[in-house]
């Protein structure tokens, strides 16, 4: 009964049914923990893998190798990387011996968080141990030096692997294509799509969806198009992932009608719509002023069942700053501290923003010292916002004392800042002034843009239109 409870992937019934045997007197078999264990670990339930493996010590049931691993993989999912090294050390002392497995959960824990020094370390001991990494162990070296931008390592470890004769899987180049594509070479992430294939490896959903994301963020909608008809030619239905590539990606090209038509399709399909695809579409509601339907939409997840996440909260809240609704962008602040969802910076500098758009920069200037009184750590941009501000209204004394503010506490001036410091120099009419900072930008490596030399040339129009009235 417990192993067919955990073959429905029903945790609650599996431990009633546990209870049961020990309430007849039954002891379980070590093989039946390891099931409910593992049922524990696939669902996320790890509070439940705790009690249960509490449970095993009380009833004197000792551990095996396949025990030890599951809670090694417990704890490397709770971030609790030292104590898994310790259960390791456990097993030696037990007389168990950690396996190739073992290892290889802790060093995919490892690399997974880019940790990549330590993932070596278990590496070396792992050989030192007379254990043989296998593909599983490079494919987490791969994935972990993609994530950190070290393709050219990533690349190299691929090349050990076919030297030594491992055969690379759909795993291994996904890796690789996903990290070209966060490069934004897409040549290269072809390249490998196509070794992969010339290797007999069929692409996966996940290379799909990863090409099609980057063709989106590249602006190439017609290539992403394409893909999904191959997909489809192939026999692979979208999943919620590509539905939320999709409707993300035409949301950020403005394309609410196509948004909303392919989450109506998901529907149809009966595939749920996630938190991401209503965060998509409250973005770009918001980008097209039809906030009254953003209000609706948010109220509408929640009547279905999901919390909305920070990331909503602020997507929700940028569209009432960006069309002039502030009041109720603070309404929303007031639900997330009720829904106990904690306010980041971006949700900070987004009202900022709002209030500066309005003229009220002593309002955004309070924000800020909120921020600080709850423990958030003002950016560039929160900076930048009040210089902007400042500089919009001709305030050049304050502007330049957020500025010192910024320096103290080891902020470097951006372009942005530079741009709003002498937009509000030029304003005042002090050309001279503006252009000291022009020459300072420069000469920290800062190079001027359009909207520099907009302003300056304004500046100077200003002083000859001045001069010529003088002399009439």
């Amino acid at each position: 009964m417990v192993k067919a409870y955990c073959e429905l992937r029903k945790p609650n019934e599996a431990m009633e049914c546990f209870s049961l045997m020990k309430g007849k007197g039954i002891v379980p078999k070590i093989e039946t923990f390891n099931q409910m264990l593992s049922l524990f670990l696939k669902l996320n339930r790890t509070q439940m893998a705790w009690v249960l493996y509490a449970e095993m010590f009380r009833m004197k049931i000792k551990s095996s190798v396949y025990t030890f691993n599951i809670m090694i993989n417990v704890l490397c999912k709770e971030g609790k990387l030292s104590k898994a090294k310790e259960f390791i050390e456990h097993m030696d002392a037990l007389g168990i011996k950690p396996n190739v497995v073992t290892y290889n959960t802790l060093i995919h824990a490892y690399c997974s968080r880019g940790r990549l020094k330590g993932a070596r370390m278990i590496f070396e001991t792992m050989k030192g141990k007379g254990l043989e990494p296998d593909a599983y162990t490079y494919n987490s070296f791969i994935g972990g030096l993609c994530k950190a931008g070290m393709l050219e390592e990533a690349s190299a470890i691929l090349g050990n692997m076919l030297e030594i004769g491992f055969v690379p899987n759909a795993v291994t180049y996904n890796a690789l294509i996903d990290g070209y594509c966060n490069k934004g070479d897409l040549g290269k992430a072809f390249a490998y799509r196509d070794e992969m294939i010339s290797k007999g490896i069929v692409p996966s959903m996940v290379t799909y969806n990863v090409f099609i994301h980057a063709l989106f963020m590249e602006g190439r909608e017609g290539e992403a198009d394409n893909m999904i008809k191959e997909m489809q030619e192939k026999g692979m239905n979208l999943d919620a992932v590509t539905y939320n590539i999709l409707i993300n990606g035409y949301c950020r090209c403005g394309d609410a009608k196509k948004a909303f038509d392919l989450c109506n399709e998901m529907e149809r399909k009966m595939i749920r719509p996630t938190l991401v695809t209503y965060t998509s579409l409250v973005y770009v509601l918001g980008k097209r002023n039809r906030m009254t339907e953003a209000d609706n939409l948010f109220n509408k997840i929640q009547q279905e069942g999901l919390l909305p996440d920070i990331i909503m909260f602020n997507a929700l809240i940028a569209g009432h700053c960006v069309n002039g609704n502030i009041s109720r962008a603070f309404e929303l602040l007031k639900e997330m501290d009720h829904m106990r969802v904690l306010p980041d910076e971006v949700t900070y500098n987004t009202l900022m923003q709002g209030y500066c758009k309005e003229g009220k920069v002593e309002e955004a200037r309070k924000l800020l010292d909120e921020m600080k009184r709850r423990g958030i750590k003002p950016d560039h941009i929160s900076y930048n916002t009040l210089i902007s501000g400042y500089s919009k209204r001709g305030d050049m004394k304050d502007a330049f004392r957020v500025r010192d503010e910024m320096l103290s506490i080891g902020f470097n001036p951006t372009l942005l800042t530079y741009n709003a410091l002498i937009q509000g120099l030029c304003k005042n009419r002090e050309g001279e002034h503006a252009e000291e900072l022009l020459r300072e930008m420069v000469s920290k490596g800062i190079t001027p843009d359009d909207s520099t030399y907009l302003c300056l040339i304004e500046a100077m129009e200003n002083v000859e239109e001045v001069v010529g009235n003088e002399d009439q």
